[in-house]
């Protein structure tokens, strides 16, 4: 076996799940950079690797040095020093003054920064106040590595380690070794499987409690991520059991501790997360709660339906004027539908109804774009749920049932995509006198989160609900409108091309060709046909992976789309200032949610700081934060609820074939405005057209609503405790 001492120009290929990267590397005695390939949980450019492996040659790629163990060194040389430093690991150092440091000091440069930081002031451009950052980020990066030396000899890489030291300080390494497990806890981005690597290196027992408690609770998670509020104990013994691969009995006793100290709700056979039992009862509490009490504004329903209409000057139809008298006089109802069946007129003639009366009448969305858009229809003003709550980490939701909501009607819009544990929260805000309308679209797909609320709610059968199916003449005429009113059916949409349509079919079978043509769309063809830009055309596929998932098709439109400029590369991304990107998690602090989209403005190297913008409001992200945004330029469709873009590129494959199912496709292309281009094949789409979601979500708010929620013992703490999960 060879070392290889290299320092990393460029990051082709990272996988987030196994860790597989492929490096470009600068190589002494080598003229051309040299392929570095291997599992390796992060690095970055500018790293100088200690890698021990073979040379290979693939019959593809040619020669590659395939390592099997790989450490990040301090450089050595000043090419190497000068990279290191420009890497932005050390703030107040970019690249230019990397530079300028290396040219004044050469391979002394790490023993200057170290011992003597004040002759940096000895550079051209470096005053005191730059000085004294680089000497706190220096101080900061040795405990890192000092945290470091000992976490790479367990598979961790730097930017767990950096989080690492972020939350736990000095003490890092004394909890690491007492129990690793607590970072699962603890860390957005350390999961089970990060801590039980760990665990192992560091010679934990393989049923260890600690082990089992958190293999328990990441079962439960992950099956939430499913959409699951709950699982079946057999179901999670079964999982578990995989996963950890400990004997049943074990398992059992574990489970069964984890009941007693309130880790785990046990429900008859559910077992819950405590989050989604509150929640899930909380919801089921509130709105029994709701549309029990009296509202507190009456509207007069004699006359109504001539009195709407000459107020709009919209010609109803019968359901949409029975839907309008049934809203006013409701405490908790329901309206939904497909597109083009009138949902926003019908509400335009709700509101219109209540404010009649001089109702105070709160607005909101899950998401900004949708927010934005009942703003735009209604022309009142529409919050996210997340700003109507007021939500101000680290003290949670200031609109609470302490705190109520202050109004007559509450109309929220894109409901299929709010969870129960959000849900539940807005809830807690809203006052018992408020009337609450739900509009969405129940034959989407369902919400990201745990739950399936609009749903659930409907088929409880204890609120009142009106369903819009009619396609009004308007509508007719667009392509995409019946050709989701068709998909929803159980029909193939007819995809023969027309002159001036706004729906296309591009037969294409071969994955790769079908990714080029994807790039071409977007890039030429697209632009050119609707008089539009690249920024305003949206890839929608309905997987992560393969040549026409969302990886490498960000990938291929970034380099298409925005090429060139120096970026900072993240875990297989490289972001460059004019990117689009989309957060993937909850970020209270930041006040950014899972799926807001934005405009990568600027990025600072010196600072180690990407300035991004969502909807005009800047966001900075450290370094260390940068797995929290992933490029946007292709997403999958899940991520794309709540949101409307004027064209639409989706992809629809064989090789999707796990994901491929009506509502997916549906949701998909009621997701276009202007245009819409379908590229795959005839099969793939007939294939999810016909297939039904198999997936039965486990919840209880269906049976909770129509029976009541569960009593709560004294041990189960206050229901209405703040309830974030992510």
């Amino acid at each position: 076996m060879e070392n290889l001492r290299c320092v990393v120009e460029r990051i082709t290929y990272h996988n987030e799940e196994n860790g597989y990267s492929v490096l470009k590397c600068r190589v002494r005695g080598f003229s051309d950079l040299v392929t570095v390939v291997g599992n390796m949980a992060e690095v970055h450019v500018g790293s100088v690797l200690s890698a021990d492996g073979d040379w290979k040659v693939d019959s593809k790629y040619g020669r590659q040095f395939s390592f099997v163990k790989c450490e990040e060194t301090m450089p050595a040389t000043a090419y190497g020093i000068e990279k290191y430093l420009g890497s932005g690991l050390i703030k107040g150092i970019g690249p230019v003054y990397a530079k300028k440091i290396v040219k004044k000091f050469g391979k002394d440069t790490l023993e200057v920064i170290e011992n003597y930081p004040d002759r940096l002031l000895e550079v051209d451009g470096i005053g005191n106040i730059r000085v004294e950052r680089i000497k706190k980020s220096w101080d900061e990066q040795k405990e890192i590595r000092n945290i470091m030396l000992f976490l790479q000899g367990h598979d961790v890489s730097t930017s767990h380690a950096s989080k690492i030291f972020k939350t736990y300080g000095k003490d890092s390494i004394k909890v690491v070794t007492e129990n690793p497990y607590r970072m699962a806890d603890d860390i957005w981005g350390i999961g089970f499987k990060t801590a039980d690597t760990i665990a192992a290196k560091l010679g934990f027992e393989h049923d260890a409690y600690p082990r089992l408690r958190s293999g328990i609770k990441y079962t439960l998670n992950v099956l939430s991520e499913d959409g699951h509020c709950f699982a079946t104990e057999e179901q999670l013994m079964d999982s578990a059991s995989e996963l950890l691969g400990a004997e049943r009995e074990k398992l059992s006793e574990a489970l069964g501790t984890m009941v007693g100290t309130r880790d785990v709700i046990r429900d008859e056979d559910a077992i819950y997360l405590p989050p989604f039992f509150y929640s899930e009862n909380g919801v089921a509490r509130r709105l029994r709660a709701i549309k029990k009490a009296k509202p507190s504004i009456t509207v007069d329903t004699s006359g109504l339906r001539q009195k709407i209409c000459s107020l709009t000057g919209v010609a109803y139809d019968e359901v949409q004027l029975e839907a309008i008298e049934t809203a006013v006089g409701s405490k908790v109802f329901v309206l939904t539908g497909g597109p083009g069946t009138g949902k926003t007129t019908t509400t335009l003639g709700i509101i219109t109804a209540f404010r009649s009366t001089g109702a105070k009448i709160l607005l909101a969305a899950p998401t900004g774009r949708a927010a934005k858009r009942l703003s735009e229809t209604t022309h009142m003003e529409a919050k996210t749920i997340h700003r109507l709550l007021e939500v101000k980490p680290p003290e949670g939701y200031k609109k609470n049932e302490s705190n109520p909501l202050k109004g007559d009607v509450l109309i929220l819009d894109e409901c299929s995509m709010i969870d129960v544990m959000l849900m539940y929260n807005l809830l807690k805000a809203v006052p018992d006198k408020m009337t609450v309308i739900f509009v969405g679209d129940v034959d989407q797909l369902p919400s990201v989160g745990a739950g399936n609320v609009l749903r659930d709610i409907i088929e409880s059968g204890v609120v009142p609900v009106v369903r819009l199916t009619k396609i009004f003449r308007q509508a007719q005429t667009s392509r995409i409108i019946t050709s989701a009113h068709k998909v929803n059916r159980g029909e193939i949409p007819y995809l023969r091309t027309e002159k001036n349509s706004d729906f296309f079919f591009i037969s294409e079978e071969d994955p790769e060709k079908a990714a080029g043509m994807i790039v071409n769309l977007v890039k030429t063809r697209l632009p050119k046909y609707f008089k539009t830009t690249p920024q305003n055309i949206q890839v929608l596929t309905p997987m992560q992976r393969g040549n026409v998932g969302a990886a490498n098709l960000n990938q291929l439109l970034q380099s298409a789309v925005n090429p060139g400029g120096i970026g900072i590369t993240r875990g297989g991304f490289t972001f460059r200032s004019g990117d689009r990107v989309m957060q993937i998690r909850n970020n209270y602090d930041k006040e950014v949610f899972n799926g807001d989209i934005g405009i990568v403005e600027r990025i600072d190297f010196e600072d180690r700081v990407l300035h991004v913008s969502f909807d005009g409001r800047r966001v900075e992200y450290d370094y260390t934060e940068l797995d929290e945004i992933v490029l946007a330029y292709a997403t999958t469709i899940h991520k794309s609820q709540g949101s409307e873009y004027p064209v639409v590129v989706m992809p629809v494959m064989t090789q999707h074939y796990a994901m491929l199912q009506r509502n997916l496709i549906y949701t998909g292309i009621t997701r276009a405005k202007k245009g819409l281009v379908i590229v795959g094949t005839v099969k793939a789409l007939a294939m999810a057209v016909k297939k039904m979601p198999a997936l039965k979500r486990n919840t209880k708010l269906s049976e909770r609503l129509k029976n009541g929620p569960a009593a709560l013992s004294p041990a189960d703490g206050p229901a209405s405790d703040q309830i974030y999960l992510d």
